[in-house]
């Protein structure tokens, strides 16, 4: 298969993507009701450094902390770092391993670790972006109250982004939304854990930016909750 062609069907294979996570980020707005339940507030900060390797593989090293309870307690710190292959314009592959430092139910922080596995598919039409990622996560604890948390945790993770690239001008704005659903084990729930978020990308030159960003999350699993969420990063590139 030449490579015009090879252009074509990954084309098209995005757009079928595209098409169903439109239908997918519709569905995440929407299903996210307002009723009666546990709510909170926290604030994250991030930092993030990207850097090519070679000819189409790229390397990404970042930090960040979260906290919760009205953002006056920290919930977690994690540092990370991945790999990513560019195949072409429109689709890359990544990996990626996460230490975390993880307040436990006994007020207490221990070491969780999670690795990555991920596509991603990207629609460039004109000035908006439109991106799609699929995920696979699994994590393992080291705070073990019961033999459940001696097995690791699987997710799958989707998401949708569109982010509007405002020509001659250094703001852009985008908005995803996220579900986290459970693998390999027996539950009734299809869903853990919702995101949507609306920001703005903020380029200071050619190496470096900054984002801030508003997400809402609702987590089903182990009760009912919410909460409101202020993200602040800054993004280096070599």
């Amino acid at each position: 298969m030449n490579q015009k062609r090879l252009t074509g069907v990954t084309k098209t294979m995005m757009m079928t993507m595209i098409k169903k996570g439109s239908l997918f980020l519709c569905f995440t707005l929407l299903s996210i009701s307002a009723f009666p339940q546990e709510k909170d507030f926290g604030i994250w900060y991030n930092a993030s450094a990207e850097f090519d390797i070679i000819n189409k593989l790229e390397a990404d090293l970042s930090t960040c902390f979260r906290t919760f309870e009205n953002a006056g307690k920290v919930e977690e710190g994690f540092l990370e770092g991945g790999l990513s292959y560019v195949f072409n314009d429109y689709l890359s592959a990544s990996v990626s391993y996460r230490i975390t430092e993880n307040i436990e139910k006994d007020d207490s922080y221990h070491l969780r670790h999670k690795w990555f596995a991920g596509i991603r598919g990207t629609l460039p039409l004109g000035d908006l972006k439109l991106t799609g990622r699929a995920l696979f996560q699994q994590r393992y604890k080291t705070y073990i109250e019961d033999e459940n948390d001696k097995l690791p945790s699987s997710h799958g993770r989707f998401r949708l982004k569109a982010l509007y690239d405002i020509p001659s001008f250094p703001l852009n704005p985008y908005i995803y939304g996220e579900m986290f659903c459970p693998l390999f084990k027996d539950s009734d729930r299809v869903i853990d854990k919702k995101r949507v978020g609306a920001g703005i990308e903020l380029i200071i030159t050619a190496h470096h930016s900054f984002d801030g960003e508003y997400i809402f999350q609702r987590d089903y699993f182990p009760d009912l909750a919410d909460e409101n969420i202020l993200s602040f990063g800054y993004i280096f590139k070599f």
